[in-house]
């Protein structure tokens, strides 16, 4: 059994990471202040002795149980109205949040996995996405509050693996998506079902052009799981090599909800990228992954989830 601290363990893919350590035998210390995770992500666990839940924010000092093996930094608003409404608190968690983590991490002698993110590419100029590309991100839009933090943190990830010896490595996920996503968290599956599934216009921005590739979150686990487990430093992409534009996503979801929405194009944010498509091959050759799950498949069982929570 490890002993595993999970920050943002309350949120949306923190939840399913949780639930996989759980199911694997291994007990999880889940760190997270609620501020967009909720308890009920938890509550089929309450009852297990092997999950801890504490209610901390990251970007105070923290000092893990001692015998912490594994620390996975997932702790963040991840949606662009929440880390909009929230740019400092989001700030906080990737810079102050990491150090206390990486800190935490070198005293405990603990593997540090740190979640990044597709955003770190900004609004590419270069497609596909591979783990080499830098990135064209502007440091002071609107987005920044997001871009910069996960950026800042890989860079001290990568830093504390240099020069201070921490088993510390970086994923960055692209365009998650599964059960537990809030309704209005903004991003473009959970708006699309619920306006769907409520007979109201799917709301479009732009033209629709722009692309993103969605992987489910049982993929993603899977992913982050094994690159745990490898103790390498990354970063690696983790994401579907399945390219969508945000029109067919609508239509796609108005053709699986069987709505009798239509479609409404309105304006675009921002800074939203215009493509977003992940290189994979590091993962596969370093991890052996790949996303097994089809979209189809994973929007059937978000629609399903969504129809249980209305």
């Amino acid at each position: 059994m490890t002993n595993i601290l999970i920050t943002g363990g309350a949120g949306f893919v923190g939840s399913h990471l949780t639930a996989r350590y759980l199911s694997m035998g291994h007990r999880v210390v889940c760190l997270d202040n609620f501020l967009t995770g909720s308890r009920a992500n938890l509550s089929e666990h309450a009852s297990d002795d092997r999950l801890e839940v504490i209610e901390r924010d990251v970007t105070l000092p923290f000092t893990g149980p001692d015998d912490i093996e594994v620390i996975i930094h997932l702790a963040s608003p991840a949606s662009p109205p929440d880390y909009l409404r929230l740019p400092i608190e989001t700030l906080g968690a990737g810079s102050l949040g990491t150090f206390h983590l990486l800190d935490a991490a070198v005293s405990a002698g603990a593997r540090f996995v740190m979640a990044s993110t597709s955003e770190v590419y900004g609004d590419p100029l270069v497609h596909p996405q591979p783990e080499s590309y830098w990135g064209n991100v502007n440091p002071v839009g609107p987005r920044s509050v997001y871009d910069e933090a996960k950026r800042f943190s890989e860079a001290l990830t990568i830093a504390y693996r240099r020069h201070r010896g921490a088993d510390a490595g970086i994923v960055r996920i692209f365009n998650c998506f599964g059960p537990r996503m809030r309704g209005d968290d903004g991003r473009a599956v959970p708006t699309f079902i619920r306006q769907a599934l409520a007979g109201e216009p799917l709301t479009v921005a732009g033209d629709g052009s722009q692309t993103r590739s969605l992987c489910y979150v049982d993929d993603i686990v899977e992913g982050i799981v094994r690159f745990t487990e490898s103790g390498g430093g990354g970063p690696v992409n983790l994401g579907n090599p399945d390219e969508i534009s945000m029109l067919e996503l609508a239509e796609e979801i108005i053709a699986c909800t069987a709505s009798t929405s239509s479609v409404e194009f309105v304006e675009r944010p921002p800074d939203d990228p215009e493509r977003r498509l992940p290189d994979i091959t590091a993962a596969r050759n370093e991890l052996g992954w790949e996303p097994k799950v089809p979209r189809a498949d994973g929007l059937s069982r978000v629609i399903e989830w969504f129809r249980g929570q209305l």
